[in-house]
């Protein structure tokens, strides 16, 4: 099983990222999967998911109408849109199945600074 994740990087406020999450070693198509962020000395935080077929979307109120989670299950991909990034949103963002079984990628890092 593997979720690799990329797109991350060092952009402006008010700036745009898209992180993709390519899997591979299970059926994609069938799980729920999620985006999470992390920094230093906290926890992850869930920042978005996505139903299996990618009609039901949901975000919580810090990201809400900024970022946007996309599935290609065809490409086995899962992806994630930033907007208006705030220097708050700096993490290492990590993408996971949302139920059990727990597959994690290795993150990839967002900075928002100027």
């Amino acid at each position: 099983v593997q979720l690799v994740e990329s797109g991350g990087g060092l952009v402006q406020p008010g700036g745009s990222l898209r992180l993709s999450c390519a899997a591979s070693g299970f059926s994609f198509r069938g799980f729920a999967m999620s985006w999470y962020r992390q920094t230093p000395g906290n926890s992850r935080e869930l920042v978005a998911y996505i139903g299996r077929t990618g009609s039901f979307t949901d975000y919580p109120d810090s990201v809400k109408g900024r970022f946007t989670i996309a599935r290609d299950n065809d490409k086995a991909t899962v992806y994630l849109q930033m907007n208006s990034l705030k220097p708050e949103d700096t993490a290492r963002y990590y993408c996971k199945t949302a139920y059990s079984p727990d597959y994690w990628g290795q993150g990839t890092q967002v900075t928002v600074s100027s």
